[in-house]
């Protein structure tokens, strides 16, 4: 992250290049220019502009948006649940992942979810086969915790699924 990003909340005029990020960098040939796909697991959307508006206008959820000359380049999503929240869509656009701006992302949401909401934890879901996606989360101090949940079957705004055995492991992390 250099020292002209910045960090701040969406508002529903960046829904069109959320969803563009978002879907670079999940699914198709443009997220194989990182290292996050889920194109081998899931084919179709990864979100749609009627979801990312409906996200962002919900009551105790943001989007936090990281711009670079005025350009989104990361986005996530925090959702208020009680005295903690849950963590989605960390997104960093393919062709500069692996460049320290997941982790600056996920510093920032940590630092907003307790300044602002006083959340004692961050919970989130990362689909089991992701092994290096997990192991990514558990250097930044989150842990499997065990609990695992079934991935949505036949709800295709999750995506088309390649495989039959996917799931979600949830992860947490104290604040």
């Amino acid at each position: 992250m250099t020292s002209d990003d910045a960090l701040r909340v969406a508002t529903g005029a960046d829904a069109p290049a959320l969803v563009d990020l978002i879907n670079s960098a999940y699914r198709g040939e443009s997220s194989k220019a990182g290292w996050t796909t889920e194109a081998d697991l899931l084919g179709g959307q990864r979100i749609d502009l009627d979801w990312v508006i409906e996200m962002i206008a919900t009551p105790e959820s943001v989007f936090l948006v990281l711009e670079r000359d005025r350009v989104v380049i990361g986005c996530l999503r925090l959702q208020r649940t009680g005295g903690e929240c849950y963590l989605g869509l960390l997104t960093v656009r393919p062709s500069l992942q692996a460049g320290g701006i997941g982790r600056k992302l996920l510093e920032g949401a940590e630092r907003w979810a307790l300044e602002n909401w006083s959340s004692r934890a961050i919970h989130m879901t990362v689909i089991v086969q992701r092994e290096e996606l997990l192991a990514w989360y558990e250097r930044r101090g989150y842990y499997r915790t065990g609990t695992r949940k079934p991935f949505p079957y036949g709800d295709e705004r999750f995506g088309l699924p390649r495989r039959a055995d996917l799931e979600f492991e949830v992860l947490r992390k104290e604040l």
